[in-house]
């Protein structure tokens, strides 16, 4: 496919995104869902109200400009499967984030019920996916592939349920997550053009441009969140993405922002429980710098170059 053809898509679902969002804010104010801030995040008080949900945007755009630029792309399965994960995830979202702003009360849906329905999309996926997919998986670097059979299913539910929740706590400070999101995305990009996943390219690139436009509406000081319609749908089509071009693995280092912060709720918990006291000072740790004197740009921009840097060491190891 063309390089004109990639650049005209990402033309397109950037223009419309930066027309939509103008639209969309307005609209979300007049309604009155406002994002409702944690009586234990004094330092984040200042956003409360501030317009949420705006993953609809992102979701939505790119979803359409596939649909009539590419119309023959659905009845591509990786296409198909990648959409299913994102507007299964994003639907997910978007209840959670309505019971908050109706209620609004931070709580939204329990963490159950949420679960619940991140387990059964993937189970929906699995069922979709393995006619056309290796149960095996690859090790980087090397020629091993270990062979799950029906273990697979597991780790599908695995790689959901770890994905579009470790982006979900990662967006916490404006253009974090949008920012970490779009540079995670973009080596799958090149993977998809060496793999011959055009149409799948062209998806992802759609994508990329519709956050880079909400980026300008995101980005500090945010006039909108994505909420967890634009976190859990991004999570989710991160984990379809490493299944369907078998990078499985390689989503590890390219979402490591994602991991880091993952990992730093759990041991921020499971020390809290056996010690008595915090190692960090608040979590995820995006929190801990912020409370330790950076100023949330910095920490934004922090988390940015680390992405970058596991986004190239990605590629180079995934292709």
């Amino acid at each position: 496919m063309p390089f004109e053809s990639y650049l005209m898509i990402f033309a397109i679902s950037l223009g419309v995104t930066l027309v939509a969002y103008p639209v969309l804010i307005p609209f979300l104010h007049k309604l009155k869902y406002g994002q409702t801030v944690s009586e234990y995040m004094p330092s984040q008080a200042k956003k409360t109200g501030t317009p949420t949900m705006g993953g609809i945007i992102f979701i939505a755009i790119p979803i359409i400009i596939q649909c009539i630029l590419h119309p023959t792309s659905i009845q591509n399965p990786s296409v198909i499967l990648v959409m299913l994960a994102f507007i299964g995830y994003g639907i997910i979202g978007f209840i959670d984030d309505y019971i908050i702003v109706v209620t609004k009360n931070n709580a939204g849906l329990s963490p159950r019920n949420k679960f619940l329905a991140q387990l059964f999309l993937a189970v929906v996926f699995y069922i979709l996916f393995q006619s056309s997919i290796s149960t095996a998986i690859s090790i980087p670097l090397t020629s091993i592939s270990i062979e799950l059979g029906p273990l697979y299913v597991l780790f599908v539910l695995l790689m959901f349920a770890s994905c579009s929740n470790a982006v979900n706590l990662t967006d916490g400070m404006d253009g974090l997550a949008g920012g970490t999101s779009i540079l995670a995305l973009t080596p799958f990009v090149l993977f998809a053009i060496h793999d011959g996943e055009y149409e799948l390219a062209c998806f992802i690139i759609a994508i990329i441009a519709s956050l880079v436009g909400y980026l300008r509406y995101n980005f500090f000081p945010a006039k909108i969140f994505m909420g967890d319609c634009g976190a859990l749908a991004l999570g989710g089509v991160l984990a379809a993405l490493g299944l369907v071009l078998k990078r499985e693995l390689i989503v590890i280092l390219i979402g490591l922002v994602f991991v880091v912060e993952t990992a730093s709720v759990i041991l921020q918990v499971f020390w809290v429980k056996k010690f008595g006291h915090r190692i960090f000072k608040c979590s995820p740790i995006h929190y801990h710098f912020e409370q330790s004197g950076m100023k949330e740009k910095n920490v934004v921009f922090m988390f940015y170059g680390i992405g970058a840097l596991c986004a190239v060491l990605g590629y180079f190891i995934g292709l």
